[in-house]
């Protein structure tokens, strides 16, 4: 076992491992840690811990120290020094005709890298816009494509939900979503009601999956033949949550009633219910 402590460097992003030096910390002090790419301030996401041996990617860096008044005076210092660069390289941009969106930019904490982080539809040939970002900031310029669901996790927003994203909040990876799971949750397939800001399938369809796909494999699906204390019937309607089912008699011309999933015996399912198409399994993931 090895004690580490965890660091976060932005918010919703992932945790890190780092050694801590002697140091002992809590859960939401700032510190500085030395990382491969230089110095930098982060956020304790869990303090003083100990992990199996072969959880931790060697080398592993350590702590610095807590950050303190000058640290986080020079912290603001980057975050002022951000604002300008995104403008400068968006002017820059514009003067070499490139067909990219910049998203956002990142000083390393000791200045020594900058990140520009854009979009695009396809490959971008940046090697002459480096050559000016670096003759005009004099350090190291890194430019880094991201897809639309980094961009809305950077920027952040309100969901349709009335809630900020998942994906700034608390979502360290992006969940793997297809189209098949709004349909096996009742969800309308209109594009607007099942997409997110990004304009990607929203990632809570994920959440309740298991639990649908369990339902789904209990319930008779609509079109479904089933034996109730009245006879055999005809599946015409389903509430999955509830376990409901409205069901037809097939040798009468009755009414239709409502009976619940746990009073009825299936006999055969709805072939529409046992055939999903190929495209359904398609998955969107980033």
């Amino acid at each position: 076992m090895t004690e580490v402590i965890s660091v976060k460097f932005r918010d919703g992003g992932k945790a890190y491992f780092f050694d801590p030096a002697g140091n002992t910390v809590s859960v939401g002090e700032k510190v500085i840690v030395e990382t491969q790419s230089g110095r930098e301030m982060g956020t304790v996401s869990e303090g003083n811990h100990s992990v199996e041996e072969d959880c931790i990617v060697r080398p592993l860096c350590k702590m610095i120290r807590i950050a303190n008044d000058n640290d986080f005076k020079k912290l603001e210092e980057n975050k002022e020094k951000e604002t300008q660069a995104l403008g400068i390289c968006e002017q820059m941009v514009l003067r070499h005709k490139l067909e990219m969106k910049l998203v956002d930019v990142e000083y390393s904490f000791d200045g020594s890298r900058i990140v520009f982080y854009f979009t695009a539809d396809g490959r971008v040939d940046f090697r002459e816009l480096v050559k000016d970002l670096a003759s005009h900031f004099h350090t190291r310029i890194e430019l880094r494509q991201i897809g639309v669901r980094d961009e809305a996790k950077m920027l952040g927003g309100i969901g349709i939900c009335g809630q900020p994203y998942c994906c700034k909040r608390f979502l360290n990876d992006f969940q793997t979503v297809s189209i098949k799971m709004a349909k096996e949750q009742g969800l309308s397939l209109n594009p607007t009601k099942v997409s997110g800001s990004c304009g990607r399938l929203m990632c809570c369809l994920k959440y309740e999956q298991d639990a649908y796909e369990h339902l789904n494999s209990i319930t008779p699906g609509v079109g479904s033949t089933v034996k109730t204390r009245d006879g055999m019937a005809t599946v015409i309607d389903v509430n999955l949550i509830t376990g409901n089912l409205i069901v037809k008699l097939t040798d009468s011309e009755s009414i239709p009633f409502k009976v619940n999933r746990k009073d009825v015996k299936l006999i055969s399912r709805s072939r529409k219910n046992k055939n999903v198409s190929p495209a359904d399994d398609e998955t969107v993931s980033e």
